[in-house]
């Protein structure tokens, strides 16, 4: 992910997971300033991020930084920014993802470099950031038994995430694209979870996917 965010002229990335708890700390994967990142997580930033707040509120990706992006409302949100530019985090790209189980993730990549720069790679390169953004949503999430099972039946990994980008509308060939598997390797796997969960199509999978979800 670092690679591929400094081959397309953008300097480093976050990923964060905001705690579904009150009073746990959020999920960070990031390439930032270790000083920078152990510098939010200690002053609870997350809790006052105008682009946290956006993020969690709206699904659009949207773009921010010195003169333009979320309002920033308080003096403690802009001492926020003018800190994250002291350590190379100027403007970002922010891609929020949201799950039908209410879960959120935030994925951002963020530059130094000059605004006009800036705008140019992401009018360029934001479709393939937003495949990437979920393309490491799904490998960085966890994924233990439990979110395996739909109704007691048990489903591979492989399966249950084929079948997750199955129902965000990704044909066999995107999701084989995204997973670096061939496109009869992802019907294979389709079709396993199929045959599991006892039902016809892949439609009728995804609904009991999405019940299953909503159910925990």
């Amino acid at each position: 992910m670092a690679d591929l965010a400094t081959s397309l002229n953008l300097s480093s990335f976050a990923y964060l997971r905001p705690p579904e708890k009150s009073g746990h700390s959020p999920t960070v994967i990031s390439t930032y300033p270790t000083s920078w990142t152990e510098h939010y997580l200690r002053r609870h930033y997350e809790r006052i991020d105008p682009v946290v707040s956006q993020a969690t509120r709206h699904t659009r990706p949207f773009r921010w930084g010195l003169g333009f992006g979320p309002p920033v409302r308080s003096r403690n949100e802009r001492e926020l920014f003018e800190e994250a530019a002291g350590f190379g985090i100027r403007y970002g790209f922010t891609i929020p993802i949201h799950d039908s189980r209410g879960a959120i993730a935030i994925v951002t990549f963020a530059t130094d470099q000059r605004r006009t720069e800036f705008e140019k790679s992401i009018r360029k390169h934001g479709p393939v950031l937003r495949v990437m953004a979920m393309y490491f949503d799904a490998r960085a999430r966890p994924c233990s038994s439990a979110d395996r099972q739909i109704d007691g039946v048990l489903l591979s990994p492989r399966e249950i995430e084929c079948l997750e980008w199955y129902s965000r509308g990704k044909t066999a060939w995107e999701i084989g694209t995204i997973l670096g598997i061939t496109p009869r390797t992802v019907a294979f796997h389709r079709d396993n979870a199929r045959t599991k969960l006892g039902v016809r199509t892949i439609q009728q999978a995804i609904v009991r996917l999405t019940e299953s979800k909503h159910r925990k």
